[in-house]
Formats: C-alpha cells, sequence, structure tokens
C-alpha cells in the first residue's frame, strides 16, 4: 500500500503558477506584486500518464502532414485556426460568462464528422440536453459525460476514445490528487498539464473553456496558456448579437485573424459580410461620425465611427470616455488635434466608440477618428459618400497603413465614392473612387470640409 501522502503548504503566483515555500509581496519569477495566494498541496508523485519516450530523429524524416488542421464544419472558426482543428492539440476558449463559449463548443461537437465527447463540469446533463435540442446539436456521435473528477474524465476518455472533447470548464475540473479545492492554482495547473498529456497520447483534439476575471483577462495561473497550444478569446457585448473570436496565441497558424458570429433564436452563424451589419442603421448626415476601412487578419471591415463632445464646467478637466478605442490612443490623438491642427478640445468632454460592439487597435482609424472628434466639435457633418484611413504622427503628419489597396476595394464595393488617405498609399487600379491625399492632419480636415476649427 502505498505510503499516506503529506499536505504541504505553498504560496503559489496566480500570475506565473511558481511556487514559493513562504509568503513575500513579490513574485520571484514573474516578478509581479501580491500575486501570492496560499494553497494546500500533497508531498507525492503523481502518476504520469503520456507516450513512451521515442528517440531523436532527424528534422527530414518529420511528416509535416501530421499536423494539419482538419475542417471543424464551422467556417469562421476554421478562419481564426488557420483551416480546422489539429489532432493532439489543446485548445483554450476564454470569454465573459453568457457570451456564447457552450453554445459555440456545443455546436462545434455536433458538426464534427467523427465521435465526440462534451464533459459538462458545470451544468446538469439535462441542462446540456435542452440546449442541444434548441440549436438542434442531438446527434448520435455525441456523446455527454456530466463529472468534475478528472481521473473519472480521463477514464472516461480512455474507454471511449472521441477525435474531439471539449471541457466545460477547467475551473470546475477537481483532482483528489493535489488536495487543493476546485478553481484553485494548483489545481487549474495540474489538471491542465494532464489533460495535455492526454490529448499528446491518445491524439485527439482538447478544447477547455476558461472563466476570465473582471479585467477580460483568463482566469488562473499564467502557465495555463503556456502549456496550451491555441488561445481564443471569445468577445462581444452582451446586449449585441455580435460575436468576435480572435487568436492571441496559435501554434499552428496566425493569430491575427478574425472571426465573426451573429448570436440568433437556433444559435451563432457566422457573418459573412460583416461591413453591412455594421453599416445596417448609420444614418447620414449627423455630426461626429466618419467611416473607416480597418483590416483585421486578412478581412477588410468598414466601421463607423462615431464621436460627441459636450463643454465641461469650467476649471475642470474634459473627461475622455471610449468604447471600443484604445483610450490612450484616443488621448493622443486629442493632443495632436488641439496642437497640430488647431481643434479645441481641451475644454470639452470627448465620448468615442466604433458602432457594433466591436474593438478596434489598428492605427488605420486614426485620420477616422480625428475627422469623427472634429466634426463634433464643429457641428458640421462629414459626407456621406466619404472614408478615411491612415496614421496620425506625433508631428501631426499622415502616415501609410497596411493593406491599402484592399480597404479601398471594399470601400468601393459598399458604395462609398471620396477617400481620404495618406499621400504616398498605394492606388486601386480601375477604380471610380476619388482619392483625396493628404500628408498632415490638417489637410485632411480641409479634404473633409472641416478647415481649422478654432481652439
Amino acid at each position: 500500500m502505498a505510503a499516506m501522502a503529506k499536505a504541504k503548504i505553498e504560496h503559489v503566483c496566480t500570475d506565473c503558477g511558481t511556487a514559493h515555500p513562504k509568503w513575500s509581496g513579490q513574485c520571484s519569477s514573474c516578478g509581479q506584486w501580491n500575486t501570492l495566494v496560499e494553497e494546500v498541496g500533497f508531498a507525492r508523485d503523481l502518476p504520469q500518464i503520456g507516450p513512451a519516450a521515442t528517440p531523436p530523429q532527424p528534422i527530414s524524416d518529420v511528416d509535416p502532414h501530421s499536423a494539419s488542421p482538419r475542417p471543424s464544419g464551422i467556417g469562421e472558426l476554421d478562419r481564426v485556426l488557420g483551416g480546422g482543428i489539429v489532432a493532439g492539440s489543446v485548445t483554450l476558449l476564454g470569454g465573459e460568462p453568457g457570451i456564447g463559449k457552450s453554445t459555440l463548443l456545443l455546436q462545434l461537437l455536433a458538426a464534427w464528422d467523427g465521435q465526440t465527447l462534451y464533459v459538462t463540469a458545470e451544468e446538469s446533463a439535462q441542462q446540456v440536453r435542452l440546449r442541444a435540442e434548441r440549436l438542434d446539436a442531438v446527434r448520435p456521435n455525441l456523446w455527454l459525460y456530466a463529472d468534475t473528477s478528472l481521473p473519472a474524465v480521463l477514464t472516461a476518455i480512455d474507454q471511449q476514445r472521441p477525435e474531439l472533447v471539449v471541457i466545460d470548464s477547467i475551473q470546475t475540473m477537481h483532482d483528489p490528487a493535489l488536495g487543493s479545492p476546485p478553481g484553485s492554482v494548483v489545481q487549474v495547473r495540474g489538471c491542465a498539464h494532464q489533460l495535455v498529456t492526454a490529448a499528446k497520447r491518445y491524439n485527439i483534439a482538447i478544447v477547455l473553456v476558461g472563466h476570465v476575471t473582471k479585467e477580460g483577462t483568463l482566469a488562473g495561473p499564467r502557465v495555463l496558456e503556456h502549456v496550451v497550444d491555441t488561445v481564443l478569446a471569445f468577445e462581444g457585448e452582451r446586449h449585441h448579437a455580435l460575436r468576435l473570436l480572435r487568436a492571441s496565441k496559435h501554434r499552428f497558424g496566425p493569430t491575427n485573424e478574425l472571426g465573426l458570429f451573429e448570436m440568433v433564436g437556433e444559435g451563432l452563424i457566422g457573418v459573412p459580410d460583416p461591413s453591412q451589419l455594421f453599416l445596417g442603421d448609420r444614418r447620414t448626415g449627423v455630426p461626429g461620425s466618419a467611416v473607416a476601412p480597418t483590416i483585421e487578419g486578412q478581412r477588410p471591415l468598414v466601421i463607423e465611427v462615431q464621436a460627441l463632445t459636450n463643454p465641461a464646467p469650467p476649471n475642470v478637466p474634459g473627461r475622455r470616455t471610449t468604447q471600443g478605442i484604445d483610450s490612450s490612443r484616443l488621448a493622443m490623438l486629442l493632443a495632436v488635434l488641439h496642437q497640430r491642427a488647431g481643434v479645441g478640445v481641451h475644454q470639452h468632454d470627448v465620448y468615442a466608440s466604433t458602432v457594433g460592439g466591436v474593438r478596434l487597435t489598428e492605427p488605420g482609424l486614426d485620420v477616422a477618428l480625428c475627422l469623427a472628434i472634429a466634426s463634433a466639435v464643429s457641428n458640421r457633418p462629414l459626407p456621406p459618400d466619404l472614408v478615411a484611413f491612415g496614421e496620425v504622427g506625433l508631428g501631426g503628419e499622415v502616415r501609410q497603413v497596411a493593406h491599402s489597396q484592399r480597404r479601398l476595394s471594399e470601400a468601393a464595393r459598399l458604395g462609398f465614392r471620396r477617400v481620404i488617405l495618406p499621400r504616398h498609399a498605394p492606388d486601386l487600379p480601375n477604380s471610380e473612387l476619388q482619392l483625396l491625399r493628404v500628408a498632415t492632419l490638417p489637410e485632411a480636415l480641409a479634404a473633409a470640409g472641416l478647415g481649422r476649427s478654432p481652439s
């Protein structure tokens, strides 16, 4: 009989997962402050499940097609994953509660051409069955297992040998051998390691659902993101139908693609023409509204940017509020507008947002955002057939951005006729677009009919 394991107290960093023998204010590994929490573990060796060691081999003998992605049956998901899901890979999907993670994964299992297993550790089997009926996802090759015990889940995987497994969620899984409560750093780290080992051993794909903190980052130790192959973020506003899927880490392809879904009564459906969705309810002739052709991965998106300004009380600094736009980027552009273009906004509250709940960080949005702010301050609307793109520098210069021709092509397809763009941006052959090339921000304001607003 194995000897009784001794409980031990250790302090684990919630950011990187490093264990410390005693508490301190700063983690010695990652340097973060106040991230050490007390955890109870067991001082014994855990059983290792894994493939037998293989000898080294020449790189020329490695089969590159063994890691080829397999289409999942959901086009927007395959777009983000670079073609599909790779056998033996582990994917971590994070998102806010109620955003649609379980819905997306249940539709994934139903669309998969092969045997799948859904491990529900948060909901009952009856709840998942009711959702599957609503999504028309009841399939004979979709198996359901409701349990929170990791050894029981690993046994089910070993017996069932599915091609694709979903664990919903990793924070609720519990291994009695680890001793700590579910959701603790020790449990999340230990369970994730064993599931990764199982995926490699059986050559099956596993998708882990992860909770997020109030800051929007994945809950649990940072090592959770390191051990998996792919990290996906499912984003969106709960009051909007649009959902965005991004990859912040992907070992089998690029991380700059964007998947777009719309939440409807029957579940999540892909959005074939997102630009039409973003501009569907646009009102023309309203001050503070500008349109920008942006690029997310390889996909062009034409987005409406809105700004609203209001005089601030005397001797009170103006507020800056953003939605879908980086607040620090807005502060920089407001300073450039004031110093380089004479648009006085220092005594105004400024509110800026993107329409539809999409979040944009690319610099090509700068010129359109500046035009929207100047339009709001001067109370003069921009022409309805005008779009603008380009990066704005601290000197007030308008710089080139990538994929100019793709932006122009998308704007022309949607019926826009005039484009404000950087002076040296590439042209679009055989196009009827009127290109208004500018070198500075004041030139962009003049091209849009706003001129120099009084400071």
